[in-house]
């Protein structure tokens, strides 16, 4: 089977004395690194609970927030939160977070008023070798948390990922949102036999199912690792010289020279003015960042002054402009041809919306520029995290499609995110977003989404609402969404939506076509600012997804 398609679509038995404390062994190693974490933290002054307000997460994924919610109630900041959180999901959301993939986040750090994003996005290797059947990519994600937390950190980084190696080498119940990913590449998984023997039954006759207990002490070894000694190993020590090996084994094509020149690049946010507030969001190569400020700005002034009932055609006839400007400016990679600078630029933006017509929609071939077709990886999570003092971080992962490349290096339990290229792997629809008020130092709003070329539309979707309309976060996250990309030219709407509002848009001359869900979006809000009012703050998940959100105090 043809891997890249799946993108689209502790007791001791019975015997000897000595082999009953073998086996004890991991059970009694991991209490020890527990102990150590914790007497660590004990002597930097930071473990135990406080009382109060103390922040939230919202991911795709349960555990992984349980374990954010975790790190808050000890005192932890949101960017500690966000480490342990991803190393979380890189065991129980393998098939997107992996620690083969790459991100990008967008940072707010209240203490320095800084707002900035860190882009540690899974990069194509400097040469594909003639023999690679599945071409690796250089994978970004623990050098990336790394250096977030070197900046911003307050807990100790051991303190972080310990509890991602004891799940991963203890086990846990297959989730939900796991199940749904394994059942979708089921039969690629079961034909490798490192794949296989991590994701499938223990008789090796099918993938595992929501509730089973899967156990990954390859990756806890990795994970342990990197809790000991950061992430140089993992790209200029033995475990690096592990993985280039795993790579050519398995069809890939990574280098040493490719994983010790790899470096997260701290950058700029686009930066949106929006009354007393600004809106931070990812800049390219993370391109659906730029794409989401492009449809923001042709929003702000349009949104609350139309109809109800003419806000899904607006929301519509936004994202398909937009869509068609991101042709003219995105490059290869997701760069821009442009200066970053001029991408929001309202004299190069507002023009877009010189054809939009309040009762018809402009059919895409006539639209100048004209979108341009483009396929997109679907896959991707995010996750988004605050903690008491308003500071905040919002982040998207992928592995360039569904499991990347569906091959793991032999003995590390760690799957190759796929390299990007034109077929539509890359990171293209990563855009995580926050907002605040520089002016009185509050954080108001954070979002991230996955969901491929829906993603970005979906993020605007609810920032609309909740920004310009001021719904609430709830309200906002769970309404019936519309998305429009341009080619083809039809108008997507969630299975739900109401007939008058479907009416409304045939009215209009839209195509329309039903679609269960579009996109995934986690997020937070706190209308009336944070860290003054933690009152006014909802912490939430998509309920389209099989996430958690939940507040720590």
């Amino acid at each position: 089977m043809d891997f890249s398609k799946a993108i689209y679509p502790l007791v001791p038995t019975k015997g000897s004395w000595v082999r009953g404390v073998r086996q004890m062994f991991p059970v009694l190693l991991a209490i020890m690194l527990v102990a150590c974490a914790a007497e660590d933290e004990s002597k930097r002054g930071t473990i135990g609970f406080v009382e109060g307000f103390l922040g939230g997460v919202a991911t795709d994924e349960p555990r992984a927030a349980l374990i954010g919610r975790e790190v808050l109630s000890s005192g932890g900041s949101a960017v500690d939160a966000a480490v342990a959180v991803y190393f979380a999901l890189s065991v129980t959301l393998p098939s997107s977070a992996g620690l083969g993939g790459g991100g990008v986040c967008v940072v707010w750090d209240h203490k320095s008023k800084t707002a900035e994003a860190i882009d540690f996005l899974a990069q194509a290797p400097s040469r594909i070798s003639a023999g690679a059947t599945r071409p690796t990519a250089v994978p970004g994600n623990a050098r990336g948390f790394f250096a977030l937390h070197s900046k911003y950190g307050r807990l100790s980084w051991a303190r972080l990922v310990s509890p991602a190696e004891k799940i991963a080498r203890f086990g846990i119940p297959v989730s939900r949102s796991l199940a749904q990913n394994l059942a979708t590449v089921s039969d690629a998984l079961m034909i490798e036999p490192e794949t296989r023997r991590i994701f499938g039954r223990r008789d090796g006759k099918a993938i595992l199912g929501e509730g089973e207990r899967i156990f990954q002490n390859d990756l806890a070894g990795v994970l342990g690792i990197l809790r000991a000694k950061g992430s140089g190993d993992f790209y200029n020590g033995m475990l690096a010289r592990q993985l280039v090996a795993g790579a050519k084994a398995s069809g890939g094509s990574l280098s040493m020279t490719d994983l010790r020149a790899f470096k997260p690049q701290w950058r700029q946010t686009i930066k949106i003015p929006y009354g007393n507030k600004t809106l931070h969001f990812s800049p390219p190569p993370a391109a659906a960042g730029s794409l989401e400020a492009v449809m923001w700005v042709i929003l702000e002034d349009m949104y609350d002054s139309v109809p109800a009932e003419e806000r899904n055609h607006l929301l519509a006839e936004t994202a398909l402009r937009a869509y068609a400007d991101r042709g003219q400016w995105m490059g290869e990679g997701g760069t821009a041809k442009i200066a970053e600078s001029d991408l929001t630029l309202e004299g190069r933006i507002k023009p877009l919306m010189r054809s939009y017509v309040s009762n018809r929609h402009i059919p895409s071939e006539r639209l100048r520029p004209t979108p341009v077709e483009r396929a997109e990886n679907p896959s991707a999570t995010s996750f988004v995290v605050t903690d008491r003092d308003g500071s905040a971080v919002a982040c998207g992962l992928t592995l360039n499609s569904l499991f990347g490349t569906g091959r793991v290096a032999s003995g590390t339990g760690v799957l190759f995110a796929a390299a990007p290229d034109r077929g539509g792997r890359g990171p293209y629809s990563l855009g995580p977003m926050v907002v605040v008020n520089h002016n009185v130092n509050e954080f108001f709003f954070a979002a991230a989404a996955s969901g491929g070329v829906t993603a970005p539309t979906a993020l605007i979707n609810v920032a609309a609402r909740v920004l310009i309309d001021e719904q609430p976060l709830e309200d906002a996250i769970a309404a019936k969404r519309v998305h429009h990309s341009g080619m083809p030219d039809l108008t997507y709407y969630e299975q739900g939506l109401s007939q008058p509002f479907i009416f409304s848009l045939t009215q209009r001359h839209h195509k329309v076509a039903a679609t269960p869900r579009l996109g995934l979006v986690n997020a937070i809000s706190c209308s009336a600012g944070l860290p003054p009012n933690p009152g006014s703050c909802e912490i939430k998940t998509d309920p389209r997804g099989y996430g958690l959100a939940t507040g720590a105090d």
